[in-house]
């Protein structure tokens, strides 16, 4: 136990660093959703963008910024990422991204039955079930990274956009160094 200054905040641990061991199992894990994301056929700026709708439902900044850059460095448009958050009102996403960031809603929010049969009705129509499966092993590790990072206040600072990165204009602002302790589901 440490004293703190009466009406504080307490210093945050992170968790990550405090329980390696736990930490690698869920790095494990985010790896095995990855294998099986690509063995389903679900390229990788799908899995972003479910990582980045879960991360705006939990309201990680550290997540977001992470997986921002990832889906940025995978070939996700500037154009597309703006509107993630009001996904169902632009029409830039295929039918197969829709079901897809509809299944990622339900798993991170399964209190609303009648949404969560919805998104999985939306899933049968567009997905495999290999895909369907990778899909919510994905919301499901993403939620468990968002709830590490928020819990440990995983800082996001601000980073300076490197021309050598290869990406232009507004993509530019987007990318930067991704920590390395920061496994990506």
């Amino acid at each position: 136990m440490s004293s703190r200054t009466p009406g504080a905040a307490p210093r945050r641990i992170f968790i990550d660093k405090q329980s390696p061991r736990a930490f690698r199992a869920l790095t494990q894990t985010a790896e095995a959703v990855h294998a099986v994301a690509a063995d389903a056929g679900l390229d990788r700026t799908v899995m972003e963008l479910v990582n980045l709708r879960v991360s705006q439902l939990n309201g990680c900044a550290f997540c977001l910024d992470t997986h921002t850059k990832a889906a940025v460095r995978a070939g996700e448009s500037a154009q597309r990422l703006g509107v993630l958050a009001a996904w169902r009102d632009a029409e830039v996403f295929t039918p197969l991204e829709r079901a897809a960031l509809a299944l990622a809603e339900a798993t991170t929010d399964p209190t609303d039955a009648l949404a969560q049969e919805s998104a999985y009705g939306a899933a049968r129509d567009e997905l495999t079930d290999d895909q369907i499966s990778a899909v919510i092993w994905g919301a499901i590790t993403m939620n468990a990274f968002n709830r590490l990072s928020i819990m440990s206040k995983h800082p996001v600072r601000a980073t300076r956009a490197a021309s050598s990165n290869g990406a232009t204009g507004e993509a530019a602002a987007l990318v930067g160094t991704v920590r390395t302790d920061a496994t990506q589901v």
